[in-house]
């Protein structure tokens, strides 16, 4: 039984974007598409019994309805080609309160074929063509509902995370123990876990996550435990296998280093739970890349734009979404044109910001360490040799300068 694992596909982000002439739409929309795309190819070339999405198909709970169209066709190329399609409900899809629908519940709506949605914790079992799958779905818990059903006040909020958490867990343990032990088995969930690595996904949370133990998840009675809402790659158990198989598109700089892709496991319903598994891979697609290049110029640099153009030359900018961050002295801040340096980008997707950072002149550069004594004439006269000031002008300057001093005998350190 061969399943196919993403989550948080985000549709309807558009950031560092431009339109499309073609489309009309943000040429971001497009790259989520085209990496969702990936997996739907996947799948059916593969011949895959069941694709579990688990959480965030959209951006937003309220998505446009392009956003919605582009889902749902990928959704019937999957389901038409004789694959289980289960989406599992996550907090981009679910409204904080109780009685508004949540983004999916279009496709039970109308009775698509072979699609299943999880929205409520719970046992399905679903038809594969290669046997029965049971699939304990644990979709984000929506606070506001979940406070009213427990009579939780809203002045009491520090006790929520932790009520959800025992009764997650409680609830986990329930359902694991009522499975089928003769037929697969896997927990599909929107959560997150306390040994998980984040990524920027922390910007998009609504508001602090309730976090479960990992042993709370990692059950014996699972074949496999497909996560859903961290961003970033990662697997957090080998038996059963616990994976959050990330985004699949970078969402912005925070991302910027992150493998994107999706997982594939291949299962033997024949044998007995904890050996069931035959492989198991993650599947790179092919992410929009995001690339920060970083220059230090220098007081002393005679064209400090240069610099940082022969900086970006040491790296494949094409197609990139790139930002530019130079560290600058504030003597050469006005001497970089930001124009040419956008020119030097052209081959770039978006160029996201360039971004000049003053710092501080620093005495360092006047050979002594900032916790030295530093004489004023001693200061003086190693300034003026830094900047190449010789002759008669230097010893003007080196004569004002004493009398200055003379003037401050109170000023016998710098």
């Amino acid at each position: 039984m061969l399943i196919v694992h993403t989550a948080d596909v985000h549709i309807g982000v558009e950031n560092y974007g431009r339109p499309d002439p073609l489309t009309k739409t943000s040429s971001r929309l497009q790259d989520f598409l085209n990496t969702l795309d990936e997996v739907v190819d996947y799948s059916i070339s593969n011949q895959a019994d069941i694709i579990l999405f688990c959480g965030d198909a959209y951006k937003s709970r309220n998505p446009n309805q392009t956003h919605q169209r582009e889902f749902a066709a990928r959704i019937s190329r999957l389901a038409t080609n004789g694959i289980q399609v289960f989406l599992l409900a996550g907090n981009h899809d679910a409204p904080n309160i109780p009685g508004p629908a949540t983004a999916l519940d279009i496709f039970p709506t109308l009775g698509v074929g072979n699609v299943h949605t999880g929205d409520t914790l719970k046992t399905h079992l679903v038809e594969t063509r290669s046997g029965p799958l049971q699939i304990v779905s644990v979709p984000w818990i929506r606070k506001g509902q979940f406070m009213s059903s427990l009579g939780i006040g809203e002045n009491d909020p520090s006790k929520l995370n932790e009520t959800i958490e025992t009764l997650l867990t409680q609830a986990i343990q329930a359902n694991a123990e009522s499975l089928d032990p003769s037929i697969p088995a896997v927990l599909s969930g929107h959560l997150s876990v306390d040994s998980a690595k984040t990524s920027s996904e922390i910007s998009m949370m609504l508001g602090k996550d309730y976090v479960l133990l990992k042993s709370s998840i990692a059950l014996p009675q699972f074949d496999y435990v497909a996560l859903g809402h961290i961003h970033r790659h990662q697997e957090l158990n080998v038996s059963p296998r616990v994976v959050y198989p990330g985004s699949l598109q970078r969402i912005d700089f925070g991302e910027e280093k992150d493998t994107k892709g999706f997982c594939v496991i291949d299962i033997d319903p024949t044998e007995s739970p904890g050996k069931r598994e035959r492989s198991y891979k993650f599947v790179e697609v092919n992410a929009r890349k995001f690339l920060t290049i970083r220059s230090t110029i220098s007081d002393s640099d005679p064209n400090p734009t240069q610099t940082v153009i022969n900086e970006i030359t040491h790296y494949d900018v094409q197609e990139a979404i790139v930002q530019v961050l130079i560290d600058t002295p504030a003597s050469k801040y006005q001497d970089i044109d930001e124009k040419l340096i956008r020119y030097s980008l052209e081959e770039s997707h978006f160029v996201a910001t360039i971004r000049k950072n003053l710092i501080s002149e620093s005495r360092n550069r006047l050979g002594k360490n900032l916790s030295e004594k530093i004489e004023p004439l001693e200061a003086l006269e190693t300034y003026l040799s830094e900047r190449g000031v010789i002759g008669e002008k230097r010893e003007r300057l080196l004569n004002k300068g004493k009398l200055l001093i003379s003037e401050h005998p109170q000023s016998n350190t710098l």
